[in-house]
C-alpha cells in the first residue's frame, strides 16, 4: 500500500490523522490530480465517494490559500462554502455522512454541527473564537436548479452525477465563476449515452483545467484484495455481458452500436494540439447543404501524423461568412493547401462554392477537389486511426477542442445540443448493422477530413501520392 500523505502540508496532516491511505494507482491519481474540474467515473463499489471526501481536504486547504481571512485569523462573514448536489437529496446521503464524520474526527463535535435530515442539509463549522461560521457544507437537489443561485460557492460535489441533467452540470458551473471554484463529478454510468459518459473521452486527455479519472470496481482493495484478478471480480466477468462489464465494473462507456470507426479510440486519438506555427496549414472543407454543418478541419501534418488542431463546425452560415471568420484567424497567415467536396464546383443558382473561396474579400485560397467514393473514404480514414508500426503512435491525432469532429467520432456529445450524435450504420433493433453505406448524416467533419486525407496521401490501394497546388491565385 503507498500512502497519499507523505507530505506534511495541512491536507497531508489531516489525511494522516484520518488514516488514509492510497489503496491503488487510481485512487493516487485522484488524490494528485490539479485540475479545476475532476470526472471520477467509477463502477460500483469502487469506493469513488470516499475516495472523493478525502480530495475535498486537499481542495479545501488550497481555497483556505486562495481566499485568505482578514489578517484577524478569523474568516469573517465570508464563510467557506461547498454544495452537495444530488438528483434527489438522498443521493448525497453518503457524501454528507462522510465529510460530517471527517469534520467531527477533526475539529470535534461542539465545533462541527450537521443537521438530522439531508432534504435540505447543512454542516456548519463553527470554530470557538470566530462570530462567523467558519464553513457551510449545503445539500442541494437537481430537481430544483432555482435553489442554486444564491452564495456562490467555493466548490461543489456532484454526487452520482451521471444520473443528473446536463442543466445541472452549466447550473453548477455557473455558479462556480464567482469564486473561481472546484467541481467534482464521480459518478457511475447509467448506459453509455449522454453527457457523463461522452465528457469521460472528452476530458480524458486533460483540456481547460478539466480531466476524467476512472475508479473500477476491483479498485476498491477492501472489498476486492486480489484486485482485477480477485475471484470475485473474474466471476462476475464470466457471468455478465461484456457491455455490462465494461460500464459497470471497469467505469468506461462502451461504444455506440453501429458506429463507422468504432477503432477510434478517445484515449489514443484525443490529444492536445497545439498548431506549429511556421508548417503548412491544411484546409479541409465539407460546405453545409441542407441544413448539415458547414465543417472546416484545420491540421498540420508532421512526419505522416495528422494532427487537427482546430476546426470551424457552424449550422446557418454561407460560406462568405465561414470565409471572412477564417481570414480573422493567425493561421491565415499560414501556407494553406485547401481541399473541398467535389459538389463545391457545381453552380446551382449561384456561383460556385470554390470560386468564392478564390474571390471573397481577396481570400484567394484555391480549393482542390476530388471524386471520393464513401467505401474509399471509409478506408483511408480507417488507416489513419491505426498505430503506426514504427513510431507506435497513432496517424491522426484531434485536440479535445474539436467538439464537432469528436461527437461524429462517438467520443463527445453533439455541441449544439449535448446529444450523442455519431456517423454511424443503420442498425436493426438487435444492434445488426443493415445497408450497404452508412446514414449519411452526422459526419460532415469527418467528410471533410477524409477528402483531405485521400487529396494528400491518396487512396489506400494506391501507393502514388498526388501533387499538392499551392494556397493562393
Amino acid at each position: 500500500m503507498t500512502t497519499a500523505v507523505a507530505d506534511q502540508t495541512a491536507a497531508g496532516v489531516i489525511l494522516a490523522k484520518l488514516e488514509f491511505e492510497c489503496a491503488s494507482s487510481y485512487q493516487e491519481a485522484i488524490m494528485a490530480a490539479k485540475e479545476r474540474f475532476i470526472l471520477i467515473s467509477g463502477g460500483g463499489r469502487s469506493g469513488k465517494s470516499y475516495i472523493v471526501i478525502k480530495k475535498f481536504w486537499i481542495r479545501y486547504f488550497e481555497d483556505m490559500a486562495a481566499h485568505p481571512n482578514d489578517g484577524s485569523g478569523k474568516r469573517g462573514s465570508d464563510p467557506m462554502r461547498y454544495w452537495l448536489i444530488g438528483e434527489s437529496y438522498g443521493e448525497t446521503e453518503k457524501e454528507f455522512a462522510y465529510l460530517s464524520d471527517d469534520l467531527i474526527e477533526i475539529y470535534g463535535e461542539g465545533v462541527v454541527k450537521p443537521s438530522k435530515r439531508v432534504d435540505p442539509g447543512e454542516i456548519v463549522v463553527q470554530m470557538p473564537d470566530q462570530d462567523a461560521p467558519h464553513m457551510i457544507i449545503e445539500t442541494k437537489s437537481a430537481q430544483d436548479v432555482r435553489k442554486m443561485s444564491k452564495d456562490g460557492p467555493h466548490g461543489i460535489i456532484m454526487c452520482e452525477a451521471g444520473q443528473q441533467d446536463f442543466i445541472v452540470l452549466e447550473r453548477a458551473q455557473e455558479r462556480l465563476t464567482e469564486k473561481f471554484g472546484w467541481l467534482m463529478l464521480p459518478g457511475t454510468m447509467e448506459g453509455s449515452i449522454g453527457w457523463f459518459p461522452s465528457l469521460i473521452g472528452q476530458w480524458a486527455s486533460g483540456v481547460g483545467g478539466r480531466k476524467s479519472y476512472r475508479m473500477p470496481t476491483y479498485s476498491n482493495k477492501f472489498l476486492f484484495p486480489g484486485g482485477r484478478q480477485d475471484p470475485k471480480i473474474l466471476e462476475l466477468e464470466r457471468i455478465s455481458s461484456d457491455d455490462f462489464f465494461m460500464e459497470r465494473v471497469e467505469g468506461l462507456p462502451v461504444p455506440p452500436r453501429g458506429l463507422v470507426f468504432p477503432e477510434f479510440r478517445p484515449d489514443v486519438h484525443i490529444q492536445r494540439v497545439e498548431r506549429t506555427i511556421g508548417e503548412p496549414v491544411y484546409v479541409w472543407v465539407d460546405p453545409g447543404y441542407s441544413g448539415s454543418y458547414y465543417a472546416v478541419v484545420l491540421a498540420n501534418i508532421i512526419s505522416g501524423q495528422v494532427r487537427i488542431f482546430g476546426e470551424i463546425y457552424e449550422k446557418g452560415m454561407i460560406t462568405e461568412q465561414i470565409i471572412e471568420h477564417c481570414m480573422n484567424q493567425d493561421w491565415w497567415k499560414e501556407d494553406l493547401f485547401g481541399v473541398i467536396d467535389v459538389a463545391a464546383r457545381s453552380h446551382n443558382y449561384r456561383a460556385p462554392v470554390v470560386d468564392v473561396w478564390i474571390n471573397h474579400k481577396g481570400a484567394g485560397l484555391y480549393m482542390k477537389t476530388n471524386r471520393v467514393l464513401i467505401p474509399e473514404g471509409i478506408e483511408r480514414v480507417k488507416s489513419f486511426l491505426r498505430i503506426d508500426d514504427i513510431s507506435h503512435q497513432p496517424r491522426l491525432i484531434i485536440d479535445p477542442r474539436c467538439s464537432g469532429i469528436i461527437s461524429e467520432f462517438g467520443a463527445g456529445p453533439n455541441p449544439d445540443d449535448d446529444k450523442l450524435r455519431a456517423y454511424t450504420w443503420g442498425t436493426d433493433r438487435n444492434g445488426n448493422v443493415v445497408g450497404k453505406v452508412p446514414e449519411d448524416k452526422y459526419n460532415d467533419a469527418i467528410k471533410a477530413m477524409t477528402y483531405g486525407l485521400i487529396d494528400r496521401f491518396g487512396f489506400t490501394h494506391s501507393a502514388k501520392r498526388r501533387k499538392i497546388i499551392v494556397r493562393r491565385h
